[in-house]
């Protein structure tokens, strides 16, 4: 005779029934989510493969000819607001990470303020950046609708992100890396650069290359500061106009001739093909980071 203990009871049975009921809802909800992915890439691949050329991204683009029109405008502009913002972010990030992480240990009412405040402006709206943008760099500071502009207004909607990703990998560093480097002597900016950002160099490039990807994905933001929707000349300088790559997207969109369409999915496949290069270049660097540690 089997135990009492050992007999599997009502409330067992009850239990499983609901984890299992629970399960297949999940396993529904991300199919449902990865077939509507699949078929959306399989509609723009279907629609805009046969546009995707070298003279494509070599091409302007031209509101008279659409079958012909490029995206080498857009896509100049896209690459040189991401290198900006890049170059912006990156050292003022990174040190405020370090400064709130390792200088500050006790957590005073300024540090917390600051931290909380850092903390809610990575989830606010990329249009209130925006802006943001448009008081202060081009009313405020007159530096006009310009690529620098573009450049400054999504470097302050991805540092909060860059900031608290870096947070994070120092506080995977492990305390006794700290600790065993201080007892040979060094001093604690010593410590921080020889020990403590070697060990969080792979979580730090991770939220660097997430950043940029964000930056050349965003839209609404460029729009608030100037980025117009046509451009025939590649800009060059800093104070020179500019357009990106999904804005001119949503231009060609709202176009009604199907040529104008099949550009415009043609432009998603190559913006896809950027975030994907910058994906597979932050695993690569993560882990040959890691190797090295």
């Amino acid at each position: 005779m089997t135990p009492t203990f050992l007999t599997t009871s009502a409330l067992g049975k009850k239990r499983r029934r609901k984890d299992s009921i629970f399960k297949a809802i999940c396993a529904i909800a991300a199919l449902t989510a990865v077939s509507i992915l699949v078929v959306l890439i399989a509609k723009v691949i279907m629609d805009g493969i046969g546009r995707v050329s070298l003279q494509f991204i070599t091409s302007m683009p031209s509101q008279m000819f659409p079958s012909k029109a490029g995206i080498l405008g857009p896509l100049v502009g896209s690459l040189l607001v991401m290198v900006l913002t890049i170059l912006f972010v990156v050292p003022v990030g990174v040190a405020a990470a370090i400064y709130l992480e390792e200088f500050t240990p006790k957590k005073n009412a300024f540090i917390r303020f600051i931290q909380v405040n850092i903390s809610n402006l990575a989830g606010v709206p990329s249009i209130v950046f925006g802006m943001l943008g448009l008081a202060v760099f081009v009313t405020m500071m007159g530096l006009g609708k310009s690529v620098l502009t573009g450049a400054l207004t999504m470097s302050i909607l991805v540092l909060p992100m860059v900031i608290l990703v870096t947070q994070e990998a120092l506080k995977a560093v492990p305390k006794a890396y700290r600790e065993a480097s201080l007892a040979l002597g060094t001093t604690q900016w010593q410590t921080i650069r020889r020990a403590v950002l070697p060990s969080a160099l792979p979580g730090i490039l991770t939220g660097i290359i997430l950043a940029a990807s964000r930056a050349i994905g965003e839209t609404a933001p460029l729009i608030v500061v100037g980025a117009v929707g046509y451009l025939n000349f590649v800009p060059a300088k800093l104070d020179d106009k500019y357009t990106v790559l999904p804005l001119q997207i949503l231009d060609w969109i709202g176009q009604p001739r199907q040529d104008f369409r099949i550009g415009a999915a043609a432009a998603i496949l190559v913006l896809m093909a950027m975030l994907l290069i910058l994906n597979s270049a932050a695993i690569i660097i993560r882990a040959r980071a890691l190797k090295k540690v």
